[in-house]
Parts: C-alpha cells; sequence; structure tokens
C-alpha cells in the first residue's frame, strides 16, 4: 500500500486557527469489502466517495483520501472517525492504521492534535435501516463470520437513529434472532448468506442495498460520539475483531502450548 503522506492531507503549519471556522474531519469506512472515505466539517459531510470496486483498499484509500484533501484545500484535519469492525481484517487494519498516522504526525510535528474516534461498525450499518419508506423499530444486523457463525448486535430505533440493545458478539445466526423481538427486521450480508436461517426465523429482510456499511453514516455517528466525549489515543485504536485473525489462531493452535 502507498505510504501516507501526512503533510499533503493536512498541510500542518497551516490551520483554520485564526478563523471562526471548525477543523476538517475525515470518516474513514474499511470494514467491509466495498471501501469510502467521506470528508466533512463540523457536523456537516462535505463529500463522500466510494472505491470504484471491491476490495480496492490498498489502491485507492489513501489517493481517494489526498483527493478530497485538495478538492476542499484542506489545511489540517481535526478529527478521523473509524469504523472499527467487525469485519475484513485486512481492511480494518488499513484504516486503523492510517488514522494512527495522522494523528501520531500532527503529534510528532506539535501540531493541534487529531482526534480518533471508532465507532463500531454494526451501528453504522443500522442507520441504513432509515432508509427505508417505514423504518423498523427493531434492526438485527448480521455479518458472516464464516464457521456458519455471525457477528450481531440488535438495535432498536429512537429519536431518528438506531442505537445497540446489545453488545456485538459473535454467536449462532438461529439462536441470536430467536432472542430478537417479533418486528425485528434483519440487515447486512450475514442475512444473504445465511437467508435460510433468516426465513425459518420469520423476521423481515431488509433489501440487500441497505447492507453495507457508508463513510458518511460514520462521520454522522462519529460527529456526535465526539460531541459526548468519546476518542482514544491513538495508540489505543484497534480493530474491533471479536476473533483473533485466522492466522493468529493457527499460529496459537501450533505453537501456543509451546510459547507458554
Amino acid at each position: 500500500m502507498k505510504t501516507i503522506n501526512a503533510q499533503a492531507c493536512m498541510m500542518v503549519g497551516m490551520s483554520e486557527r485564526l478563523t471562526n471556522q471548525p477543523p476538517f474531519a475525515l470518516a474513514f469506512e474499511t470494514s467491509s469489502p466495498l471501501g469510502s472515505v467521506a470528508l466533512g466539517r463540523g457536523s456537516d459531510v462535505l463529500d463522500a466517495r466510494t472505491f470504484t470496486a471491491p476490495l480496492r483498499h490498498a489502491i485507492e484509500f489513501l489517493p481517494t483520501i489526498e483527493a478530497l484533501c485538495r478538492t476542499f484545500n484542506v489545511r489540517r484535519i481535526g478529527a478521523v472517525y473509524v469504523s472499527i469492525g467487525p469485519g475484513s481484517f485486512t481492511g480494518l487494519r488499513i484504516g486503523v492504521t492510517a488514522a494512527r498516522t495522522l494523528a501520531l504526525a500532527a503529534e510528532r510535528s506539535g501540531d493541534s492534535p487529531v482526534r480518533l474516534v471508532p465507532v463500531p461498525t454494526l451501528n453504522v450499518i443500522a442507520q441504513n435501516a432509515l432508509d427505508v419508506a417505514q423504518p423498523p423499530t427493531h434492526v438485527a444486523v448480521m455479518i458472516d463470520a464464516k464457521r456458519r457463525r455471525v457477528y450481531a448486535a440488535l438495535f432498536v430505533r429512537k429519536g431518528g437513529t438506531y442505537i445497540p440493545r446489545t453488545e456485538t458478539s459473535e454467536c449462532d445466526p438461529a439462536e441470536f434472532l430467536s432472542q430478537c423481538p417479533p418486528d425485528t427486521a434483519v440487515l447486512g450480508n450475514g442475512a444473504r448468506v445465511h437467508s435460510a436461517v433468516v426465513e425459518e426465523s420469520e423476521h423481515t429482510t431488509l433489501p440487500e442495498r441497505l447492507d453495507a456499511p457508508r463513510a458518511g453514516t460514520t462521520y454522522r455517528l462519529g460527529t456526535r460520539l465526539a460531541g459526548e466525549g468519546v476518542h482514544v489515543a491513538a495508540r489505543d485504536l484497534v480493530p474491533l475483531y471479536i476473533r483473533p485473525p485466522e492466522a493468529e489462531e493457527r499460529w496459537l493452535k501450533r505453537f501456543g502450548e509451546r510459547a507458554t
């Protein structure tokens, strides 16, 4: 992957401190096959760009950031809102690494700090249910976790947004859906992979076009969390994997006992 050019994006040393304008902020969505980046200011999303094809994170992610910064003459980034997972292990590492790099570059140069806000990916996906004509009261978001399992969480609609009723967990899809209220609608790629289970549960399935998380939504949720004081230090920003990557599991299975 191309090395991030923090100076090109932030133009450290030249900022909006002399104006009343809030600093620019970025939102990264790299947890899903089709990644995206959003740029905004304050609570407003100025532009959001989706990669041209799935699995293009390593090729398009950093050029997309730099293009957005050039388009809007960005001189400083004040915050980065990161969709932290669960999702693609590789994609999550790309987004988190870029966010940490921007924050550390600002810290080392003595510029104003870049606030890092982790945004759970299932929370981002849940908001897509607001796009249907009659948004359901409850939404169950399921991402396929392979091995006949899903990453899942239940959300309830309140005040024009969906808030989590459960923590995100790895679970059996049938067992998870059996614990959801009858009026629950199901969303996420796990609903397609485990369609027979969803059909048997008699819950409604929302359209597939609503399955993917969006950087624009990550931005809006990130600003809300930032307003509540949620942020982490660069060294503490880590992906939400739920379970270890397969390579790590294989290593532990082979060498774990020997290492201890």
